[in-house]
């Protein structure tokens, strides 16, 4: 140990004495860049080449540590602890407010760099999720509900995207990119929405008009005004060139128009597609010479997540054939190291500073309240007759699969632990005390699976949760005593919070499940062996590790109450699939317990839905209306139209509140409920923000990020890239729903729109000012959205967001708020793919929603002259 400090420190002060004298005056980026030169430098090929994989090892005769560019935190940060988790994406786009965003990515930034600072204290840098970098946000256009990750993208709109993209980037980044708090890398670049089935080996082709109009202004917006520090080439080809080898995007796009210094990483596996799928090049050697020399400087590459030797070796025979040279692989790791150093990773960057965050400020109560106030305000009230907002005395009947159900409230994309999730019927009990709200439980469903809690488990010697033993393995055999024994909420691993348990480990639980009452379960487990006994036979049996998105098997079964049933589970490190055990207690006659437990309610409410684990990212799944994580109908599943149908027919008030993360088909729901609250994937406090707008403590202030069509006969094919005829801008159908849509408990008036030229010509940009007045009787939140429809031309859209603001209002309150609009937000862009200004004259709305949906005003703007813009 002495050896390697002191060799440390010897380095350091080469570097130091490396650096030219007039580095000393350089700006932050060239120092970082000057710095990192010196490092690799001294590094050995084989040093460097190991270096370009997203598993970075340590080089301790340089002093540094072993680093992992693997991170995630699309609405939370993934970890071994409990983190904080926030509304799926799209719900956070249905919230229509940047600052909202800003300050939530921020929490999560405080969030990732104590993960960072527990690597550290546990010696386990090197693993997911313990990097100064993540990779989020996910800027692709969400342009086909039929995509099952686009509920980790802000929406089907350029604008609000972008909007949103910067925000998420500088709450992320913190106020100087130069030195971020922790580096965002935008993703995935570009010309990626699915299919999931053929992502990895897709030819799209793309027009130049829809390339400069629909999918690049997010991904510019995020490099030129976002500053962001990386970004994450796709997976699919894009007109012929794989997209982490693409001479358009990554050279004349990002790097010569953009500008762009950061570095690249590939989706993982990406640089293996394009030679293994894509077939764009004749070898793996090739496939990453291809990639390198485009630009691509840091491949990610799922077989690290196994420790697979070997991984590097393709850079070395690119390199031994003359494929790539020293330049190519100096380029990327100065840009690799540059970040590094910046974002405070490696110590002896003078500009850097700061101290450590603690694990501490992980999970709290700050977090906490804005995981609420998020979620509230990404609710979005589509439809009330005036069931709504609940009276405090009601007798609620709460029915549907997802009533009771947590594990959906917390999307895709996000860690297995955080703090308590709260179901909507908790919510509601919580909320209403004085109501009656009584669960009626629902038939097996597709969403089913929620987490054992610690309450139904018991250890060997009878305490709440499992007994886990942490075994290290030493010469390829686990060790036969335990490295570390504790007792566990259900079966989780928290070996990377533990010092003493290896990288390379297996974990072993043991106890009894307990049922609380007795009745049919439903249950399973993922990413683990081993077998919960029922009655002398395995009621569950898993005797092969499931992998990551392989889907739920749930066994049913008769469990009664009190009686202890004993499992025993292991799992093995270097696995994708995440241990969990999971249940679900259903009904086995839905019609008599729907009839007994609505019997003298008031209102029913139905929670209804879907749930990550039905659209996703590349899954297995395949049944009616689902295939590969992607929705192959806009239908809810059909048990769910069965009981919102039996629950229709008892002559209640129905209130439907949908949980999930695209467009479904609500022609039936908007002709027969009361009242319908779409929720998305609302995170930890989902079911509490949920009761809070149900029963009137907050206004449902979220709208429609993305058109809800009445079916997939409304759309062009789902591999067809071309925009005519999606989303709100180039649709001519009439949706069910909107984009901009969504009511408030309070109604609200605006006064006409005043109109001021910069600089006395609008060709330099306008200002548009208006006031908003709430006239209703209480406080309320509004959406005041800027359309513009320009003048007619080949490609033009039917009308385009240019501006959004959120604001709250008190009864009776007004306020003046102002959109500046520039050049580049009053531009169209042309058949050609060029973006200018359109002589002519441009119709101009502000309002509650789009031009006639609601409050709003509406005025002409005359441009006299093209104006050409850069791209």
């Amino acid at each position: 140990m002495k050896k390697n400090t002191g060799t440390s420190t010897y380095c350091a002060l080469l570097l130091a004495l490396a650096i030219p004298a007039a580095a000393q005056g350089a700006d932050v980026r060239t120092q970082a860049e000057t710095q990192a030169r010196a490092l690799v430098t001294q590094m050995t090929l084989d040093e460097k080449i190991d270096q370009l994989l997203n598993v970075a090892p340590a080089l301790p005769r340089l002093g540094i540590p072993a680093y992992n560019w693997w991170t995630e935190s699309l609405h939370g940060a993934l970890g071994p602890v409990p983190t904080t988790n926030f509304p799926e994406p799209i719900g956070l786009a249905a919230s229509f407010d940047a600052p909202l965003v800003q300050q939530v990515a921020s929490a999560i930034s405080v969030e990732v760099r104590a993960l960072h600072t527990l690597g550290r204290a546990t010696g386990h840098l090197g693993r997911i999720g313990t990097g100064l970098d993540t990779w989020s946000p996910n800027i692709n256009i969400f342009r086909d509900p039929r995509w099952g990750r686009g509920q980790e993208t802000y929406g089907e709109d350029p604008q609000l995207t972008a909007a949103l993209g910067v925000a998420f980037i500088q709450g992320m980044q913190g106020p100087n990119p130069d030195l971020p708090q922790v580096i965002a890398t935008p993703k995935h670049f570009a010309v990626h929405s699915g299919p999931e089935s053929t992502r990895h080996l897709a030819d799209v082709f793309v027009s130049a008009h829809d390339l400069e109009d629909t999918y690049l202004p997010a991904f510019r917006a995020a490099i030129v005004d976002g500053k962001a520090g990386s970004i994450m080439c796709a997976y699919n080809r894009i007109d012929g060139q794989p997209a982490c080898g693409s001479e358009l995007l990554l050279k004349q796009t990002l790097r010569g128009a953009w500008g762009f210094k950061g570095y690249v990483v590939s989706d993982c596996d990406a640089v293996t597609d394009i030679s293994e799928q894509h077939k764009y090049a004749p070898d793996p050697a090739a496939a990453v010479a291809v990639a390198l020399k485009a630009g691509t400087d840091n491949e990610c590459n799922t077989k690290t997540l196994g420790d697979v030797p070997g991984l590097s070796a393709r850079y070395r025979e690119a390199w031994q054939r003359g494929l790539i040279g020293g330049a190519d692989i100096d380029r990327a790791l100065v840009r690799l190291f540059s970040a590094r150093y910046r974002n405070g990773d490696l110590a002896g960057f003078a500009p850097r500073g700061g101290s450590a965050v603690p694990v501490s400020a992980i999970g709290t109560a700050a977090h906490q309240e804005l995981a609420l106030q998020a979620a509230t305000k990404s609710l979005v009230l589509l439809k009330n007759d005036g069931v709504l907002p609940l009276k405090p005395g009601l007798k609620l009947a709460v029915i549907g699969p997802l009533a009771d159900a947590t594990r959906v409230l917390r999307g895709n994309y996000s860690s297995t632990l955080s703090a308590p999730p709260v179901s909507v019927v908790d919510g509601l009990r919580r909320v209403l005390p004085q109501a009656r709200v009584t669960l009626v439980p629902a038939g097996a469903s597709v969403t089913d699976g929620d987490p054992v809690p610690a309450a139904a488990l018991r250890t060997p010697d009878g305490q709440p949760g499992l007994r886990a033993d942490y075994f290290n393995r030493n010469d390829g055999k686990y060790d036969g005593t335990p490295a570390a024994t504790r007792i566990e909420p259900g079966l989780e691993s928290h070996a990377l919070e533990l010092k003493q348990v290896d990288e390379h480990h297996m974990v072993v639980w043991s106890g009894d499940l307990v049922a609380p009452e007795s009745g049919t379960y439903r249950l399973g487990v993922t990413g683990v062996k081993g077998t919960l006994t029922v009655g002398g036979r395995p009621a569950v049996e898993a005797l092969a590790y499931s992998q990551w998105a392989e889907p739920l098997q749930l066994h049913e079964v008769r469990l009664e109450q009190g009686q202890r049933y004993p499992l025993r589970f292991h799992a093995e490190a270097g696995g994708s699939g995440v241990p969990g055990l999971y249940w679900k207690r259903v009904s086995t006659d839905v019609d008599a317990d729907l009839k007994a437990g609505t019997a003298d309610a008031d209102v029913i409410v139905a929670v209804v839905g879907l749930t990550s684990d039905l659209e996703g990212e590349e899954m297995a799944l395949k049944i009616d209306g689902f295939a590969g994580g992607d929705k192959t109908s806009l239908d809810l599943p059909a048990e769910q139209r069965r009981l919102l149908e039996r629950a229709k027919a008892l002559g209640k008030p129905l209130v439907v509140v949908l949980m999930n993360g695209s467009a479904l088909d609500l022609s039936w729901a908007k002709d027969n409920a009361a009242a319908i609250l779409e929720a998305w994937y609302p995170g930890q406090a989902g079911g509490l923000a949920v009761a809070n707008v149900l029963a009137g403590r907050a206004d449902p202030g979220g709208r429609l990020p993305l058109t809800f069509y009445r079916g997939l006969a409304d759309l062009p094919p789902f591999d067809d890239y071309a925009m005519q005829g999606r989303t709100y801008r180039y649709y001519a159908g009439t949706p069910v729903y909107s984009f901009g849509d969504g009511l408030s408990y309070t109604t609200f008036s605006y006064t006409p729109l005043r109109i001021a030229p910069v600089g006395g010509a609008p060709e330099n940009g306008v200002v548009v000012t208006t006031e908003i007045a709430n006239t209703g009787t209480r406080a309320g939140d509004e959406v005041a959205q800027l359309y513009l429809t320009p003048p007619a031309f080949e490609g033009a859209p039917r009308l385009a967001l240019r501006g959004f603001q959120r604001v709250t209002l008190k009864a009776g309150e007004r306020r003046q708020i102002s959109f500046r609009l520039s050049p580049r937000d009053l531009s169209f862009v042309t058949r050609d793919g060029t973006r200018q200004l359109m002589p002519g004259q441009y119709k101009l709305s502000v309002g509650s929603g789009q031009p006639g949906a609601g409050a709003g005003q509406q005025t002409t703007l005359v441009l006299n002259r093209t104006v050409l813009l850069a791209k």
